[in-house]
């Protein structure tokens, strides 16, 4: 295990109905594949060792016991393998056969845990066969195996690592997962962040979507991973069909499967840092519940996230998520707009991107408040760094949606402003700089007042994460509509709606979007062109939003980030590139804190956001020492 990273499998191996030994054979052939490949927990479908659809087979007492010697003969095969197997078996436990999913590991038999909840219906009659494991003792009952081995036997039972709280793991069989009082909610209630599914669902139209809507649900709502093994080929096809549909899923989303009748192997690796952290933030804490914890010696070593799918541009959202952030920002600024009866709302608008979003969302606020778009008030106001292509957008911008252009020039303001101070206007510090977006603040503040408006806010979440932003200047706002938008999310929102729009309005945003991102606080270039460029600056946007989303919504380490940031960004950024815009971040978020503290209300879009009423609680004065030290260790540890 690699930060916290553990590398799971559900696997279909090929089966014949009844025939123990070749089944024992195809499992076998799979662990020592699985071994290879750096697998740590292996999951095989529901009674494997036999198959699911023996019927009245399992009736025949030489058929349990093939089986138990099938699982003593796996057993010993595993020593010398650092990887947690779980196999399906029919066992004798107190005078009842019980559907049962022995835990494997070095050869030992670790636990058995017998399946909850019988089907009873058509195809199954698993009640003629197998007694509940409701009835059997929840935990700390010993089943004897073989000679002098016994193992702990129940359905209350998680596999553990001492000193590892992120990693423990339970598991149910099949039915126990559809039912309302899954043995899983007393598990991930009870402390585990892993449950295992051993499987035997069959395959009908629609049901791969509906276990798909179950996994998600059921591990966003138990704040944990779940691997679901089913069977494919060899299970009896005389009134269904199986199709080794197996899933693995994290905290509400299904990051690998196999696709229905197409080889049936699923692999991934989950978190478990992340889950035991995000229960934290939660409140989902450690419940009482009566369980038998079984300990496990640490075998977690093979997860290297060769195999974890990370996006690159993590806020970047599909389609329709666009359209709800869009309308979340709508009806947010709609709502306090009515509530303050605003007869306007007032943009500066610069043809940049965050402008861009805020005048677009305010577009939608008033159409559901039925209003006039001529009461948008729309400020130009070009300064030392304004370019001619930027201004043009936001001019044809303005025109195309129907707002009220105001063109407010502050040069002479500004520069009166110097005198009034004592400042040189030729030494172009940070004193220029913030004397302009100030100025810009103040005129918009005024003609809010004298409108009957609001000024609607248009700085983002990166900006607000990296403190890219003049305290009482675009810092300040009285509506921050775009503060809990990542600034890549606010260029594919932009983009979004222009693939909506037509004619010049089109034509406007797809030129926003390709400009690139600055201020404008600095005089253009000899060419006319942008001369100050952010990215240049304070780094490239997708890795800091990568940083924050992994830092702040995913609770990594810096070694964990610049593990993670490696592994999307290999073949675009070196490790110098990397760990040096990771530790220029690390320096402004806890640097900036002073500018959050005091951020105007502004709506929540995604998971992450500042607003210290609500979600972020950070002190002004926190020291980022640890966090540097760690990233120094790692830049010396690459020669840097």
């Amino acid at each position: 295990m690699e930060y916290g990273f553990v590398k799971v499998a559900a696997v279909s191996p090929k089966l014949q109905l009844a025939d123990v030994k070749f089944n024992t054979m195809s499992i076998e052939a799979e662990i020592a594949k699985q071994a290879k490949e750096g697998v740590e927990v292996l999951v095989f479908p529901e009674l494997c060792l036999c198959g699911y659809t023996c019927g009245d087979l399992f009736l025949q007492p030489f058929l349990i016991e093939k089986c138990k010697d099938a699982l003593r003969e796996i057993t010993q095969f595993t020593k010398g393998i650092d990887m947690l197997i779980f196999v399906g078996l029919p066992v004798l436990f107190e005078g009842k056969l019980y559907n049962a999913a022995a835990a494997v590991l070095d050869g030992e038999v670790l636990g058995v845990v017998p399946k909850s909840y019988l089907p009873n219906y058509a195809e199954f009659f698993e009640k003629r066969y197998f007694a509940s494991g409701v009835e059997a003792v929840s935990s700390g009952s010993m089943l004897s195996l073989w000679e002098d081995l016994f193992a702990p036997f129940g359905t209350g039972i998680i596999f553990g690592i001492s000193g590892k709280e992120h990693i423990k793991i339970g598991c149910e069989i099949c039915e126990d997962f559809w039912v309302a009082n899954a043995p899983s909610n007393q598990l991930a209630a009870a402390g585990a962040t892993l449950i295992v599914n051993l499987s035997a669902s069959t395959e009908l139209v629609g049901k791969a979507e509906y276990r798909r809507t179950m996994l998600k649900a059921h591990t966003g709502k138990n704040i944990c991973a779940y691997v679901y093994a089913n069977p494919g080929e060899g299970e009896s096809t005389t009134d269904c069909v199986f199709a080794a549909h197996n899933l693995i899923g994290e905290y509400g989303n299904v990051i690998d499967e196999s696709q229905p009748f197409s080889g049936g192997i699923a692999v991934a690796e989950i978190d478990t840092e992340f889950l035991l952290a995000e229960r934290n933030k939660k409140g989902f804490g450690t419940q009482n519940a009566s369980v038998l914890e079984v300990e496990v010696r640490d075998f977690l070593s093979n997860a290297k996230l060769n195999l974890r799918k990370l996006e690159r541009l993590p806020f970047v959202t599909k389609e329709e998520d666009s359209e709800t952030a869009l309308c979340i920002q709508a009806h947010a600024l709609a709502r306090r707009m009515s509530h303050i009866n605003a007869k306007t709302a007032v943009i500066g608008v610069s043809g940049g991107l965050d402008s861009t979003l805020a005048l677009l969302a305010t577009v939608r606020a008033f159409e559901i408040l039925g209003k006039d778009k001529k009461d948008i008030v729309a400020v130009t106001m070009p300064g030392f760094g304004t370019t001619g292509k930027t201004y043009q957008n936001a001019l044809k911008m303005i025109e195309s949606v129907g707002a009220t252009l105001r063109t407010v020039p502050i040069k002479e303001s500004v520069l009166q402003h110097f005198k009034d101070i004592g400042h040189d206007e030729t030494v172009r510090d940070v004193t220029y700089e913030n004397a302009q977006a100030r100025m810009r603040t103040l005129l918009l503040m005024d003609i809010a007042n004298q409108t009957n408006g609001l000024v609607v806010g248009t700085g983002d979440l990166s900006e607000l994460a990296l403190g890219w932003c003049t305290y009482s200047g675009d810092q300040m706002s009285m509506y921050s509509l775009n503060a809990s938008i990542a600034k890549t999310q606010v260029k594919n929102l932009v983009a979004y709606e222009a693939s909506r729009a037509e004619g010049q309005l089109k034509e406007t945003l797809l030129s926003v979007v390709n400009t690139d991102i600055s201020p404008e606080l600095l005089p253009p270039d000899t060419k006319g062109e942008i001369a100050q460029k952010t990215e240049d600056l304070v780094g490239p946007y997708e890795l800091h939003d990568f940083y924050i989303y992994h830092i702040l919504g995913r609770y990594a380490s810096p070694k964990k980030v610049f593990a993670l940031a490696k592994h999307a960004f290999k073949e675009k950024y070196d490790d110098q590139t990397l760990l040096k815009w990771l530790k220029n971040f690390y320096k402004r978020f806890f640097s900036q804190q002073f500018k959050r503290s005091c951020s105007p209300d502004g709506v929540k879009v995604g998971e992450i956001s500042f607003s210290p009423r609500s979600d972020w609680h950070m002190p002004s004065d926190a020291s980022a020492s640890l966090w540097m030290e760690e990233v120094d260790e790692l830049l010396s540890a690459a020669g840097i």
